[in-house]
């Protein structure tokens, strides 16, 4: 919602009278509610700005996956979709108890807000168990990106069409990541201000706010997965 003329004609208070009681109300913001939509407001401009990031990773594999089209069928065998698929409902799930996890704030229940947060926390390192157990195989077998490349047996000796096709998949998978090991960074931020009664219905702009980021970490993994294990 948006400040009403209402609100600013009142001082700057909202319905309840009770905004400059809040002790996380903003002097420069005339209410609670214009504080909310201007924080969410520079979070939606930030998720933009990482919808731009992964947009050109995604437009420069479609390049490369034109010139070497071969190669990239054959390079995606390499992938286990036992693994990715896991992965995706982990995330799913994550998303879930994260929308969950806002509700509980919203609504003054704490203990369901900690379990919430915790069941993400604990989706998110599952999420990248899973991708260390991959990491690892590929390292094993020499499918690691740009000159570090070793794998033998490939169907087409001496294309960089491997070579690209491993390497836009740890840049991708990597910067995805990063998010994921940074959004477990913000969660537990987030427990321990739960853990210190910091969010009630009347303030959980945080709780929001780190739930829209971790929604978009979870996108970008629906569109990893079916690009890089499914792809045909």
């Amino acid at each position: 919602m948006s400040t009403t003329p209402a609100d600013l004609q009142h001082g700057g208070h909202g319905a309840d009278g009770h905004d400059e009681h809040n002790a996380y109300h903003q002097h420069h913001f005339a209410t609670m509610e214009q504080q909310f939509d201007t924080s969410k407001l520079g979070m939606w401009l930030f998720l933009v700005t990482e919808v731009l990031t992964f947009g050109g990773l995604f437009a420069g594999f479609g390049i490369l996956q034109g010139r070497y089209p071969q190669e990239f069928i054959e390079a995606h065998e390499h992938l286990q979709r036992l693994y990715g698929a896991t992965n995706t409902v982990v995330l799913l799930v994550s998303s879930f108890t994260m929308v969950m996890a806002v509700l509980a704030a919203r609504t003054n229940q704490k203990k369901k807000l900690l379990v919430y947060l915790a069941l993400t926390i604990l989706c998110a390192c599952i999420f990248m168990c899973i991708k260390y157990v991959e990491y690892s195989h590929k390292y094993h077998e020499g499918l690691l990106p740009f000159q570090w490349y070793s794998h033998e047996g490939d169907g087409i000796p001496g294309s960089h069409g491997y070579q690209a096709f491993f390497s836009f998949y740890f840049m991708m998978t990597g910067l995805h990541g990063i998010h994921v090991l940074t959004g477990i960074g913000f969660l537990s931020w987030l427990m321990v201000r739960a853990s210190r009664d910091e969010f009630s219905s009347t303030y959980y702009t945080p709780v929001d706010l780190v739930g829209l980021f971790w929604h978009l970490v979870d996108l970008v993994w629906i569109y990893l997965f079916p690009l890089y294990y499914l792809i045909s």
